[in-house]
């Protein structure tokens, strides 16, 4: 069985704030395997850009991550490292492609300059002259001309700049690419380029890919499986197929729904409810206040993982088998006398 290139364990970042701590990513559990892309969706505040920043290590105050293993390659974990061996990880072996070209790149140095102090601060070597042709086939490699080099980022339309930021992100050849909604400030033709770039690049390298993002038009026609978010926790990870034929758990069935259709006439469909706070978090499923499907226990009892099918997980209690007839109605008695 092919082993994964990136795996995460029970992943928990946590947020310090004055109104107390804010569980923003709270026991991820996830595989990437190689030349895979992967999709993180879910609402704003639900923890994928936190998710994906904790794998870099990029973390600032007053958030920590408080426990949980990131393993690259089978045998680094990477939250054990030191600050020096990590920076050495950054760029080498994963890479992230930002989610604002426009604030990424230095404003006062040209495009060639940033490149190049880009890959020797992470150890690459050579002349000047095999610099700027390892950079001018870069440029090339995302489809800019080699002039772009001299250029500044002010004088780039927003498209450029993107792929400025996935020819820096690929410099080092890594084995796995974050991707942070890299296309959420361009207009659709120049997503679907950029897109389209970055699974000729990921293909070209090998390399396995996460992408976070909210379309979910876009994770259809780009990655192979899918993790959906609610409130910093995992609640459904399955293929794309899956995801969208036979969603299994409420959220996912709501925002599958939520997905305007160009082959029948609907209503509009929402989300019911108000988006969940994670500084006031319910009892028990954070989802059950909003959950169509909810059941008195939704309220007391906090769900588990549960492998609905091989590589198929739900994070519901609708799937619960150990959560007996008679379990259930212990707990609804139990509500009931409070």
């Amino acid at each position: 069985m092919t082993k994964p290139v990136l795996e995460l364990q029970d992943l928990r970042v946590y947020f310090n704030t004055r109104r107390g701590i804010v569980k923003a990513a709270d026991g991820i559990n996830l595989q990437l395997y190689p030349g895979e892309r992967f999709g993180l969706v879910g609402e704003s505040g639900s923890g994928k850009t936190t998710t994906a920043l904790a794998i870099l290590r990029m973390i600032k105050p007053p958030g920590r991550i408080v426990g949980g293993r990131v393993i690259l390659d089978n045998d680094i974990d990477l939250l054990s490292l030191t600050d020096e061996q990590m920076r050495q990880v950054r760029l080498k072996r994963i890479a992230m492609i930002p989610q604002g070209a426009m604030n990424s790149l230095n404003p006062v140095l040209r495009i060639k300059e940033q490149m190049i102090l880009t890959m020797r601060t992470h150890g690459a070597e050579g002349s000047n002259g095999h610099m700027l042709k390892r950079v001018e086939g870069l440029l090339a490699s995302v489809g800019l001309q080699p002039n772009v080099a001299n250029l500044y980022p002010h004088e780039l339309s927003g498209g450029m700049k993107q792929r400025v930021c996935i020819a820096m992100a690929i410099s080092m050849r890594p084995q796995v690419i974050l991707a942070d909604e890299p296309t959420s400030a361009l207009d659709v033709v120049v997503q679907r380029r950029i897109m389209q770039t970055l699974r000729t690049l990921q293909e070209q390298l090998g390399a396995a890919v996460i992408l976070v993002g909210h379309d979910m038009g876009l994770m259809a026609q780009f990655v192979d499986r899918l993790g959906v978010m609610y409130g910093g926790k995992l609640v459904e990870v399955g293929t794309v197929e899956e995801i969208f034929t036979d969603p299994k758990h409420p959220y996912t069935q709501l925002l599958i729904s939520s997905i305007p259709s160009l082959h029948r006439k609907r209503n509009f469909q929402t989300i019911p409810g108000m988006p969940l706070s994670l500084h006031e978090p319910p009892s028990g499923c954070l989802f059950h206040p909003r959950c169509p499907q909810a059941m008195a226990h939704c309220s007391q009892i906090v769900p588990r993982e549960i492998e609905v099918t091989p590589g198929r997980k739900v994070l519901c209690l609708l799937y619960d088998e150990e959560l007996t007839p008679a379990a259930q109605r212990e707990v609804v008695d139990d509500t009931a006398a409070s």
